[in-house]
C-alpha cells in the first residue's frame, strides 16, 4: 500500500495540471490505461504522482486529434507499442483512419454541394432486359467507409482478365450493414462464374463514380413512383476508362433488378 504523501497529488490537482476532467481520469483508469499511484482503499479516492502528468498530456493530446484509445494504450510506455517503431506504427494507422474519413467528408461535402445546385436527383429510367454473362469475380469486405478501396481492389484484381470488349460491373448490397462484401466481375468467355440476367431499371449516371450515390437514389425512387420491387445487388456497369476519361465525363450504367418484372 502507498500512503498519502506530499509525493502524490489528489485527482482534482491531476486533473488540473494535465488539462483533463475527473471523469476522464477515471475512465482511463477503468481502462486501465492511467492507473492511479494509490488509490484510498477505505474512501476509493484516487491519487497520481507528478511524473505521470507526461502520459496524462499525451493522452489528452493525441484524443484531441481524435486518436483512438486502443491506438492510444499502443502509443504509451509499455502499452505494447510504446518504444521504437511500434509506436510509430500505431500513429501511422491512426492517421490512415482519420484520412480516410477526412476523405469520406469530403466526398459527402461535394454531393451536397450538388444537390444544393441541382436539387434532389432526378434519374431517367428504363426497364431493360440483361443477358446472363460469364464472368470472373473479386470479392473484397467493407464498410460503408471502405467501399472506394475496397471496388479498387477488386478491380486490381481483374486486370490481368480485363479484355477491350469485356464489361466490368461492380455489385453492391441494397442493404449496406456495418460489414459486407463488395464484389467486382468481369465478363469473359471463360469466365469460372454467371453473373444472372433478368429485367433491370437502368440509367445512366454522367460524372465522378462518388457521385454515384445520386444515380442510385434517383432509380430507387423511381421503384417508389411506380410500385415495383428493387432487388440486389445494386450493379454499376463501368463504360469508360477512368485512366484517360476526365471525371466529369464518365458514364456508369446504374442497374437494379426488377423483381416483379415479367
Amino acid at each position: 500500500m502507498v500512503p498519502v504523501s506530499d509525493d502524490l497529488l489528489p485527482i482534482g490537482r491531476f486533473a488540473r495540471l494535465c488539462r483533463l476532467s475527473v471523469k476522464q481520469l477515471r475512465h482511463y483508469d477503468d481502462l486501465g490505461l492511467l492507473v492511479p499511484a494509490w488509490t484510498d482503499p477505505a474512501s476509493g479516492y484516487r491519487y497520481y504522482r507528478p511524473g505521470q502528468a507526461r502520459d496524462a498530456l499525451l493522452i489528452g493530446l493525441l484524443r484531441s486529434m481524435d486518436v483512438p484509445l486502443p491506438t492510444v494504450a499502443r502509443v504509451l510506455p509499455g502499452g505494447g507499442g510504446g518504444d521504437g517503431d511500434g509506436a510509430g506504427d500505431a500513429l501511422k494507422e491512426a492517421r490512415d483512419r482519420i484520412e480516410a474519413d477526412v476523405a469520406r467528408r469530403q466526398r459527402g461535402l461535394r454531393l451536397l454541394d450538388r444537390v444544393v445546385a441541382e436539387g434532389l436527383p432526378q434519374a431517367e429510367v428504363s426497364i431493360v432486359r440483361e443477358p446472363a454473362r460469364r464472368v470472373f469475380t473479386a470479392r473484397e469486405p467493407a464498410t460503408p467507409l471502405t467501399i472506394p478501396d475496397a471496388t479498387g481492389a477488386c478491380v486490381g484484381r481483374l486486370l490481368h482478365r480485363m479484355s477491350p470488349d469485356g464489361l466490368l460491373i461492380g455489385l453492391f448490397p441494397l442493404d449496406m450493414d456495418e460489414e459486407f462484401d463488395v464484389r467486382v466481375v468481369v465478363q469473359a468467355d471463360d469466365g469460372d462464374d454467371v453473373l444472372p440476367g433478368g429485367s433491370f431499371a437502368s440509367a445512366v449516371h454522367v460524372g465522378p463514380y462518388e457521385e454515384i450515390p445520386l444515380t442510385v437514389h434517383g432509380v430507387l425512387a423511381w421503384f417508389g413512383d411506380y410500385g415495383h420491387v428493387p432487388a440486389g445487388p445494386v450493379r454499376e456497369v463501368y463504360l469508360n476508362d477512368p485512366a484517360t476519361t476526365p471525371p466529369e465525363h464518365l458514364e456508369t450504367r446504374v442497374q437494379i433488378r426488377v423483381e416483379d418484372a415479367q
